[in-house]
């Protein structure tokens, strides 16, 4: 293990003092998502390392640093794996992935990130070194800080350590591929989902609908009897392209979009689509048009987020209504009481 708690705490305390805003970063993979924020550089990589892990409880704790790639190695090596699937974008740290709170194709099955953190190590606005949660899942009365801090990007604290629960690796995998229209992909989908099926991911794209399944071999020989299709060899790839946004789909310079939608809506008509998560989450892209886009979401009782931009990067995540407004304001003064923490990351004045 690297780095130490106390160095954290110095700098934020002395950038408190002097009201310097800070850009919390550890490699960066993610500083495209979100508003454009500026500052001194905090690197969070030199406090890198596994604080403990328990193969038998299904729990490690690793330190804000840590690279993703060796901790998913790590887990690997006992035959588990992070639930979620989030996503490198490159060089990716722990710290990043939880602040971050992206989650990858296993989401809709397994759940999201924010659903596997256990407990978090904190340095606040003050300097103040804090634990919330533990390394059980029941283990909150109250606030739910540790979770709290996932998807924040930030501007709450500096997330130093993080405990997830984990998963086993299932012991057959399989993939198959069907092709079928939008429509009628998102009919499927929404099927299948209420069915006893082992579905772990799926994606549809350029007319095929992809159906990852996984589990106990004979319930995905059983499972693969009832979905049809082709069964597609060496899956991993694939998956990883959807992941890492490497596929097709993705590549090119335009605006992309990620909406969030109840999985049974129907096709909304906004350019090429890609679909994931049972329906419920969809990519689109193309420059322009952003009030249509969050107005056709709105609709659909979704809302809408300028994932990644060409351009300038103002207006990211869906307005919020002034309820919510002030309930964030309210904990960015609690957690952050000198603005110094990514300012600006996720709106305007947090």
């Amino acid at each position: 293990m690297t780095g130490d708690i106390q160095g954290f705490q110095e700098l934020i305390r002395e950038a408190a003092a002097k009201k310097t805003p800070l850009n919390i970063r550890g490699g960066g993979t993610k500083a495209f998502y979100g508003r454009e924020t500026t500052g001194d550089f905090f690197d969070t990589r030199g406090y890198a390392g596994i604080v403990d892990y328990e193969p038998t409880e299904l729990v490690v704790t690793a330190c804000c640093g840590t690279p993703l790639a060796d901790l998913e190695c790590l887990l690997a090596q006992r035959g588990q794996m992070l639930a979620s699937e989030p996503p490198h974008f490159g060089d990716a740290t722990i710290g990043g992935a939880v602040a971050t709170g992206l989650s990858g194709p296993r989401r809709a099955t397994s759940g999201a990130t924010r659903d596997f953190v256990l407990g978090v190590r904190v340095v606040d606005g003050r300097g103040q070194d804090l634990s919330f949660g533990g390394q059980v899942m029941k283990n909150v009365a109250g606030y739910d800080v540790s979770r709290l801090m996932v998807g924040s990007l930030g501007t709450l604290g500096v997330i130093a350590e993080v405990s997830l629960k984990v998963l086993p690796i299932p012991p057959a995998s399989q993939t198959l591929v069907r092709e079928v229209s939008e429509t009628d992909a998102v009919v499927l989908m929404n099927e299948w989902a209420g069915k006893p099926l082992p579905i772990t991911a799926t994606c549809y794209t350029d007319g095929k609908l992809f159906v990852r399944l996984s589990g106990a071999g004979t319930a995905v020989a059983a499972a693969q009897a009832q979905i049809g299709g082709e069964s597609k060899h060496d899956d991993r790839p694939f998956w990883e392209s959807i992941r890492e946004q490497q596929h097709e789909f993705f590549r090119g310079g335009e605006d992309l979009w990620r909406l969030s939608v109840p999985p049974t809506t129907p096709p909304l008509g906004l350019r090429a689509t890609l679909i994931e998560w049972g329906g419920a989450q969809r990519w689109i892209r193309g420059n322009g048009d952003s009030l249509k886009i969050r107005q056709t979401v709105a609709s659909a009782r979704g809302h809408v987020t300028l994932f990644r931009s060409s351009g300038v990067r103002e207006t990211v995540f869906t307005p919020l209504s002034p309820a919510l407004a002030t309930i964030h304001r309210n904990l960015k003064q609690q957690f952050d009481p000198h603005g110094i923490f990514n300012p600006g990351r996720i709106y305007t004045d947090l």
